[in-house]
C-alpha cells in the first residue's frame, strides 16, 4: 500500500512539475521551475510558417522551369506593356486592357512588377507565384483556426490545399498568376469580413469591400464570394437564425437570410459589375450556340462536377487542357453524374443541423465552380485543374471535419493519433504526386506530351506540341518548318476540322514549302473558324505575305488593311504595307525595263531591290545597267556597295 501511494505521488509530482535545474546555492540539489506557456496565437503563427516553408520546398522545382508556349508569351514574353515594367503607361494600359479576353488590371500590374524586378528571367516570375501560394496556404490555416478553434483540422485542410496536385497548374503556370493573386485577396476579404462580424462597423465593412474589389481586379472568378460569405454566416460564424454557432466569435448576433443578403448588397453590386465587364472582355472567346448548344454545355457541366470530385480524391491523369466532348458525352455518363451529385446534396441537407460543415463545404464547392462550369462557355476546354483552386477548399473541409467527427463518435480521444498518422501519410503521398505533376511543366514539349498521354482526341495539345517542335527545329537548324510538327497539326485537324490554329499552322507549312495558293486556302479557313481577333489578324498578315509573293498586290494590300482594322496598334503592319508598295513598284519597273531596257532604269530597279534586302537581284540589275552603259558611274558605285 505504501509503495502504491508513493508511486502515485511521484506521478502527480512529475505531471505538475516544470523543468528541473540545479540550484548552486543549495549544494546542487535540483529544483523545479515552471516554464511560461507559449501564447496560442504564437503557436498558430509557428504552424503557419512551417506550412509555408513546406509548400515552398515542394514547389521549388518550378524555379528551374522556363516559360511555356501556353499564354506565357501573350501575358509576359511578347507583351510590350508588361515587359516595360511598372511604368505609369503600363498602369494606365492595365486599367482598361481586355487582352486575352479578360479584364484583370491587378494581374497585369503584378506581371509588370515582376518584369521590373526580374526582367524576363522565368525563375523570378515562378518564384512570385510560388510565394503567393505558400502565403495563401498559411492564411487559409489561420482563418480556419480563428473561425473554428479547431487547430489540427484547420492545419490538415490548409496542408491539403497547399500540396494537392490539382493546384499545381495555378502555381507552375506563370500566366495563371491571376489565380493565386485573386485567392490572396479572397482570403483577405474573408478575414476582413470576420473582423467586421466581431464588431460591425462601416469602416470594417468598407475594408472587406475594398479587398473584394482588388480580388475581382485580379481574376473575376471570385464573383461568387458574397454567396460564400452567406455560407460562412451559417457555419462556422452562426449568424443565421436557428443555426448552431461553432465559431470563436463571442455570441454572434443572428439574423434572417434576407437581412444577411441585404447586408451584402454592395458586394453583390461589385460582383455584378465585374461579371458585366468580364462578359464584354470575353465576347470573342465564346463559341457560338451552334458550336456548343445549351444541352451539351449543361451536360458537360454536370459531368465536370463529378470529374472534379473524382480528381480531388484520385488526382491522376491531370492535364493542361481537357478537350470538350460535346455530343460525344454519353447520356448515361451525365445521368450517373447527376444522380451522384443529387445524392450528396440530399445527404448534406439531411445532416445540416448536426454537421453544418458538410452543407457549407458542399455548396462552397458547387457554388464557386458556377462561373467556370461551362454553362456560359469561354474557350474550348471541358474543365481545367486551375478552376478547383478555390472550390477545393470546401471538399477538404467536408472531408477533414467529417472524418474527425466520425472518429470522435466511434473511438473518442483515442482516435487522435491514428488520424494524425493517416493525415500525414496522405499529405506525404499528395506531395509526391505534386512534385511529379510539377515536372510536367518543365518545358512546353513535356507539358503537351503529357497531355496527349493522359487525354484522348486532344487537338489543342496537338497544336501546342507542334508549335513547340517548330521552335525547337528553328533554334537548332534555322528551318521554319518541321515534318513532325506538321503531323501534329494534321492530327489536330483530323480531330477537329474547325480548329483555327491548326489551319493557320498547316497554312504556314504550305507557305514555307512554296505552295502559296494552298497556304492562302488554309488561312481563309482560319478566318472562318474563329472570332479571336488576334488569330484573325495573324491569318490576314500571312495571307497578305502570300499574295505579295504571288504579286497579287491588290489582294495583299486588302489583307494587310483588314489586319490593321483588327490590330490598329500593330506598327509592324504599316511597315509591311510600305514594303508591299515597294514590291509593287519593283514589279512594275521590272516589267517596264524588260520591254524598254535602259541603264538608268536598271540602276533604279537595283536600288529598290537593295532597299528591300534582295541583294542578289540588285547585283544582277546593276550588272545589266553596266552592260547597257559601261561608263555608268551610278551603276559602278551601286555595284560596289553590295558586299561580295
Amino acid at each position: 500500500m505504501t509503495r502504491v501511494g508513493r508511486s502515485k505521488s511521484r506521478k502527480k509530482e512529475k505531471r505538475s512539475a516544470g523543468a528541473a535545474i540545479l540550484d548552486p546555492t543549495k549544494g546542487g540539489v535540483a529544483r523545479r521551475v515552471s516554464l511560461p506557456k507559449v501564447p496560442v496565437y504564437l503557436r498558430s503563427w509557428f504552424f503557419a510558417v512551417i506550412l509555408a516553408i513546406a509548400t515552398v520546398g515542394v514547389y521549388s522545382p518550378v524555379l528551374r522551369h522556363p516559360f511555356v508556349n501556353y499564354d506565357d508569351q501573350a501575358y509576359i514574353v511578347e507583351n510590350d506593356h508588361v515587359r516595360a515594367g511598372l511604368t505609369p503607361s503600363t498602369i494606365r494600359w492595365a486599367m482598361t486592357a481586355t487582352e486575352e479576353s479578360n479584364w484583370h488590371p491587378l494581374t497585369w500590374i503584378s506581371h509588370a512588377l515582376d518584369c521590373e524586378i526580374f526582367g524576363l528571367n522565368p525563375a523570378g516570375h515562378h518564384g512570385s507565384s510560388m510565394m503567393l501560394h505558400a502565403v495563401n496556404a498559411a492564411l487559409l490555416f489561420l482563418l480556419l483556426f480563428k473561425a473554428t478553434g479547431a487547430r489540427w483540422s484547420s492545419l490538415v485542410v490548409a496542408a491539403l490545399f497547399a500540396l494537392h496536385p490539382l493546384n499545381v497548374e495555378s502555381v507552375a503556370w506563370a500566366a495563371e498568376r491571376k489565380n493565386v493573386l485573386s485567392m490572396l485577396f479572397c482570403l483577405l476579404t474573408v478575414g476582413a469580413y470576420g473582423w467586421y462580424v466581431r464588431r460591425p462597423g462601416i469602416v470594417r465593412y468598407s475594408i472587406a469591400a475594398l479587398l473584394f474589389a482588388l480580388g475581382l481586379a485580379a481574376k473575376p472568378m471570385i464573383v461568387t464570394l458574397p454567396c460564400a460569405l452567406l455560407l460562412l454566416d451559417y457555419w462556422p460564424l452562426g449568424r443565421v437564425e436557428g443555426s448552431n454557432a461553432n465559431s470563436r466569435v463571442p455570441s454572434p448576433a443572428q439574423h434572417s437570410w434576407v437581412w444577411l443578403f441585404v447586408e451584402k448588397a454592395p458586394l453583390f453590386a461589385l460582383s455584378a459589375a465585374s461579371s458585366a465587364i468580364t462578359l464584354y472582355a470575353q465576347r470573342q472567346s465564346m463559341p457560338t450556340t451552334e458550336a456548343l448548344p445549351l444541352a451539351q454545355r449543361v451536360g458537360n457541366g454536370i459531368y465536370s462536377y463529378a470529374m472534379y470530385l473524382w480528381k480531388a480524391f484520385w488526382p491522376t491523369h491531370l492535364a493542361a487542357f481537357y478537350p470538350h466532348q460535346g455530343s460525344r458525352l454519353a447520356v448515361w455518363e451525365i445521368a450517373i453524374s447527376l444522380t451522384f451529385l443529387l445524392a450528396i446534396s440530399v445527404l448534406v441537407w439531411w445532416q445540416r443541423r448536426s454537421r453544418p460543415y458538410l452543407l457549407v463545404g458542399w455548396f462552397w464547392f458547387l457554388g464557386n465552380l458556377v462561373p467556370v462550369i461551362g454553362i456560359v462557355q469561354v474557350g474550348d476546354q471541358a474543365m481545367a485543374d486551375r478552376y478547383m483552386y478555390l472550390p477545393l477548399i470546401g471538399i477538404f473541409v467536408m472531408l477533414v471535419w467529417g472524418v474527425s467527427d466520425l472518429a470522435a463518435v466511434k473511438w473518442g480521444r483515442e482516435s487522435v493519433r491514428p488520424l494524425a498518422a493517416a493525415a500525414l501519410v496522405i499529405i506525404v503521398a499528395l506531395s509526391f504526386l505534386t512534385v511529379r505533376q510539377i515536372g510536367t511543366w518543365r518545358s512546353s514539349n513535356d507539358l503537351w506530351l503529357h497531355a496527349l498521354q493522359v487525354t484522348k482526341d486532344n487537338y489543342v495539345a496537338e497544336d501546342y506540341i507542334g508549335s513547340a517542335l517548330l521552335v525547337e527545329t528553328y533554334e537548332s537548324t534555322g528551318q521554319r518548318y518541321s515534318d513532325e510538327a506538321t503531323a501534329h497539326f494534321r492530327n489536330a485537324l483530323r480531330i477537329n476540322p474547325y480548329d483555327a490554329i491548326s489551319h493557320l499552322n498547316v497554312g504556314a507549312d504550305y507557305h514555307e514549302h512554296g505552295r502559296l495558293q494552298e497556304a492562302i486556302e488554309q488561312y481563309s479557313e482560319t478566318l472562318k473558324c474563329t472570332n479571336d481577333t488576334h488569330l484573325q489578324a495573324k491569318a490576314y498578315i500571312a495571307m497578305g505575305t502570300a499574295y505579295g509573293q504571288l504579286r497579287a498586290f491588290g489582294q495583299a494590300e486588302q489583307a494587310y488593311q483588314m489586319a490593321i482594322k483588327l490590330e490598329p496598334n500593330n506598327r509592324g503592319l504599316f511597315f509591311r504595307l510600305g514594303e508591299l508598295e515597294m514590291e509593287e513598284k519593283i514589279a512594275q519597273l521590272a516589267e517596264n525595263v524588260a520591254v524598254h531596257p535602259s541603264a538608268q532604269d536598271y540602276v533604279v530597279l537595283g536600288q529598290l531591290q537593295q532597299s528591300v534586302g534582295r541583294a542578289v537581284e540588285a547585283r544582277r540589275s546593276f550588272e545589266q545597267a553596266l552592260k547597257l552603259d559601261p561608263k555608268s558611274g551610278d551603276a559602278r558605285t551601286a555595284l560596289a556597295s553590295i558586299p561580295q
